[in-house]
């Protein structure tokens, strides 16, 4: 479904050995290529689909080149990082309030690690409401239970999940013109699916609250293209205020934990009697089967629990590619999911995880050399925001009949109505 070989032989285009250009090439392709298809079920002419892949590694560390009025918006908490603990190697997720006081609440205001076991500590602070992950080889994740798990999941997860008759979309210049998309997500991996439906046409409203942290930098970087409401679904008018923008919506994405907001009533299946039709995004960081299913988790934790974040200290991949690959096949399967309730009707889940893409990164294996510096020459640009003049990377994926780009730059959290236009 997802084929990386034709641009194997452009890897490495970063740091070390995994295929992460290609890997990244191919999510790009694959959704542009989506993209196209439904851009021509409308009745459009999509021309031929091109993707650069040094163009598309760099997009997948958007992060990294974003610039405010030309200045590094911020970074990390202190605390977030790897510790050596008494038998190996342990991270914690210290960017979230909560997710610190976690690990402080364990292991006390210093951090103290050296004394204890990596998979103590992980399973400690996981318990206490935090988020870490020990440090394992490929073939100790190979043979834990949820590593197994997600070896029977597909990479992308498109089922029907309820009866609705076939909606037809009318000719129009882009793609998902016309298309509603409720954004409920958070870091990264979901942002990047709604900044990507956003760049190709789609109305994204991003749903926070006023209560809910945020990564600053990460925010801006992923919030090109939408608008953004505050709904507070703590009370009934906010739950009463989201299930009326459902039901005008065609697509619902969320990344919270597993099962929070069906507990609130928004699973997919509330979701799909709400608005027979809709399309359902979850995006989880473990795999939606398995011991770990509902567990918290980043990017950086998958990389290190199973095993791609490998030595002594461990070293990462180049791009948090965990986060942005996988929001980019949400993306293609929401894309996907549009085009099939185009010709047969029904409603549809779309599911996608972290890990489950570090799986496929794995498998796709290893160059024989290091890749180095990657060179964005003529791939930045400047575009105007509320947070002042961003310098960011250009979309990827050239689609010349629409061609994908956003109508506007990232916008202040809670600075639009909870409505549609």
């Amino acid at each position: 479904m997802i084929d990386a070989s034709p641009w194997a032989a452009h890897d490495p285009v970063l740091p070390g050995r995994f295929r992460v250009g290609s890997a990244a090439a191919a999510c790009v392709h694959a959704t542009t290529r989506a993209a196209a298809d439904l851009f021509a079920a409308r009745g459009g002419d999509p021309g031929p689909v091109s993707v650069d892949v040094r163009h598309a590694a760099a997009h997948f560390r958007s992060e990294r080149y974003l610039r405010v009025d030309g200045e590094v918006p911020g970074g990390e908490d202190p605390l977030t990082g790897n510790y050596k603990a008494v038998d190996g190697w342990v991270r914690l997720h210290c960017n979230y309030p909560h997710h610190r006081d976690a690990a402080i609440q364990v292991l006390g205001p210093d951090l103290d690690v050296a004394s204890r076991k990596a998979s103590e500590i992980e399973e400690a602070v996981v318990a206490a409401g935090g988020a870490a992950a020990a440090q394992r080889t490929r073939a100790e994740w190979a043979a834990h239970p949820q590593g197994i798990v997600l070896r029977q999941l597909p990479l992308v997860s498109i089922e029907q999940i309820g009866e609705a008759p076939p909606l037809r979309l009318s000719k129009a210049d882009r793609p998902l013109s016309g298309i509603r998309v409720l954004d409920l997500t958070h870091v990264i991996a979901g942002p990047v699916c709604g900044r990507t439906l956003a760049a190709h046409g789609a109305d994204v409203l991003h749903v926070g609250a006023e209560h809910l942290p945020v990564v600053r930098p990460i925010l801006i970087d992923t919030q090109f293209g939408k608008r953004s409401a505050f709904i507070d679904l703590r009370t009934a008018q906010g739950a009463d205020t989201l299930r009326g923008l459902a039901r005008d919506a065609d697509v619902f994405i969320e990344s919270f934990r597993p099962g929070s907001l069906a507990a609130k009533g928004f699973g997919p299946a509330d979701l799909a009697a709400i608005r027979p039709g809709i399309v359902v995004v979850e995006i989880s960081a473990w795999g939606w089967e398995g011991p770990w299913r509902t567990r918290r988790g980043f990017d950086s934790l998958a990389q290190l629990a199973s095993g791609i974040a490998a030595g002594d200290p461990p070293v990462a991949l180049p791009a948090q590619f965990l986060d942005h690959g996988t929001g980019w096949l949400a993306a293609y399967g929401v894309l996907t999911a549009l085009r099939r309730r185009m010709e047969t009707g029904g409603s549809w889940l779309v599911k996608v995880a972290l890990a489950r893409t570090g799986l496929w990164l794995d498998e796709l294996g290893q160059t024989e050399v290091n890749g180095g510096r990657l060179n964005v020459d003529g791939l930045l640009t400047n575009t105007p925001s509320p947070f002042g003049l961003l310098t960011h990377i250009r979309f990827p994926g050239s689609l010349p009949g629409a061609q994908p780009n956003w109508d506007h730059g990232s916008v202040i959290p809670g600075s639009a109505k909870p409505e549609w236009w």
